[in-house]
């Protein structure tokens, strides 16, 4: 037997005669470079998984008898989205969705609303969900839909989604301003984290009180059953969606929940499914350090105007740590929180450029330009609440994971020695959880065997989901075909011209590409 640190693939998924594998040009078959699966004890494992079931690729019906009441809703949408590039002959229509909060103590009680918003006239419904710490799935696919190749809408409508909590299906705001400063604001030389800690106790206290029984409701297993009310209400038989990052967990844990009514599934991004969150975060640092990397490449290439970037970085965040700059509106900048917003900007390919002239001008004193990556978490307005809140609490209420203040310390020492920029600011969520009410519900089963083939696209340099925990994903799912953006950023879609043509070929023509397929950077 090979050892359980030995690389394994998951045996070939056998597809039926009519699903021809996609001949994408610029794409090639590599070789799989994933550790062992992970189990749910987190103990790795050589055991061949069982065989993949010979489901076939759902086709294409459109809907019957939808009861959405679509609204007219372009205008509001286009000022919410503040980005004019949007064409014109792109419309947006708004609908809502009656689902239970389903919480443990709400059994069958506590009715929600969630808030969709439909992009394009594309006769079949294409479901977006996003990362939950990311823009509401409303706008996000919005972006997508405007950014995609016009294929795509011809075929179908995307329906994002803005998850329970977040957005404007209900958002959780609990957490008080001055403590969401304080919860991001893990200095990167930081010895221990007792000053977020102490925040995230007093954010679960308010947020307890705030959010009463439906506190421990907000997590991604219910919000897959949220996406089962939105599946019998757009009238489809099955559920064709997209998911992106945290996003694509919800797609995941609907597959285990309701793998008949799986249809055509695309998730970019898949959060490493391992229950040793410490591990995670320490992926997600080393990612976040890489990706700074890929971008100083990238700023060079391109007449970087900040030179070094790890030393760019290091530069703004003495500075404030000397002297911490003030915002127009009031907000203390820290080299905690102007380290979370490089971090937001590298998740964020398309703002590159924007994010090197926002390191130059704080290196100069101006702070203004790089705290703006940080205003969707620290601002909170009943049009675009912070983002800071629903995360905390689906976060925490999806991990089983508290850590004592002494296990904590020696993380944050730990990742602090060996990723100087980014390793405190990935502990410091570690953190945020301690205070909140410990999972009392098992966490669900990975897997979803019974599903059909189900698209897991990963980048290889990405901040957010690491491309190694994707693989480890991919490898719990029987019927995952996977590809892989030789690139850098939060996301393969659609920065990957590779990338989003398969996805195209998958979802409209039914083609599914070969396991393992690499795109170039």
């Amino acid at each position: 037997m090979r050892p359980a640190s030995t690389v394994r693939r998951r045996p070939r998924l056998i597809l039926m005669t009519t699903l021809v594998a996609a001949a994408v040009a610029g794409c090639t078959a590599g070789p799989s470079a994933r550790p062992a699966v992970i189990d749910n004890d987190g103990k790795p494992t050589s055991a061949t998984p069982p065989a993949a079931q010979q489901v076939p690729l759902p086709p294409l019906n459109e809907p019957r008898s939808p009861s959405i009441k679509w609204e007219d809703c372009d205008e509001a949408t286009r000022q919410r989205l503040g980005q004019p590039s949007v064409p014109d002959t792109l419309k947006f229509s708004c609908g809502k969705v009656p689902t239970t909060l389903d919480a443990p103590d709400l059994p069958g009680r506590g009715i929600s609303r969630l808030s969709v918003v439909k992009a394009g006239d594309g006769p079949i419904p294409l479901v977006v969900v996003n990362d939950v710490d990311g823009e509401p799935g409303s706008l996000y696919a919005a972006r997508l839909a405007a950014a995609l190749p016009p294929e795509y809408l011809r075929k179908f409508s995307l329906v994002g989604v803005d998850r329970r909590g977040t957005g404007t299906s209900g958002a959780v705001q609990c957490v008080p301003a001055e403590i969401r400063t304080d919860l991001l604001g893990g200095d990167p030389s930081a010895a221990d984290l007792e000053a977020v800690v102490d925040a995230a106790r007093k954010a679960g206290q308010q947020c307890a009180i705030e959010l009463d029984d439906s506190q421990v409701a907000m997590d991604s297993w219910r919000t897959a059953g949220d996406l089962e009310a939105l599946r019998e209400q757009l009238g489809l038989d099955r559920l064709h969606a997209l998911g992106r990052g945290d996003g694509s967990k919800v797609l995941a844990e609907y597959a285990v929940r309701y793998p008949a009514q799986v249809g055509r599934v695309m998730l970019d991004g898949l959060p490493d499914p391992a229950p040793d969150a410490a591990a995670i975060q320490e992926s997600v640092a080393a990612s976040a350090q890489a990706t700074l990397d890929a971008f100083g490449a990238d700023c060079i290439a391109k007449g970087c105007p900040i030179g070094d970037a790890r030393a760019a970085v290091t530069a703004v965040a003495d500075r404030l740590r000397n002297a911490p700059a003030t915002t127009a509106d009031g907000v203390e900048i820290t080299p905690g929180i102007a380290l979370y917003a490089v971090y937001s900007g590298l998740a964020q390919r398309s703002r590159w450029v924007e994010l090197a002239e926002a390191l130059k001008t704080a290196q100069t004193g101006d702070i203004t330009p790089l705290a703006a990556f940080a205003d969707p978490v620290l601002k909170d307005t009943r049009a675009h609440p912070s983002r800071l809140d629903g995360t905390l609490a689906t976060k925490c209420n999806d991990s089983a994971t508290r850590l004592s203040a002494e296990e904590l310390t020696r993380v944050t020492t730990t990742l602090r020695d060996k990723y100087p920029q980014f390793g405190v600011l990935a502990a410091q969520q570690l953190a945020w959880c301690s205070p909140w009410p410990v999972r009392r519900e098992p966490l669900p089963p990975a897997g979803a065997p019974g599903a059909p083939p189900i698209l897991v696209a990963g980048t290889a340099t990405d901040p957010v989901t690491p491309e190694q925990g994707t693989g480890r994903a991919a490898d719990q799912m029987p019927s995952a075909v996977t590809i892989t953006w030789q690139g850098a950023g939060h996301g393969a879609l659609p920065l990957s011209p590779c990338v989003t043509d398969a996805t195209r070929a998958f979802l409209i023509d039914g083609k599914i590409p070969v396991d393992g397929t690499l795109c170039p950077a």
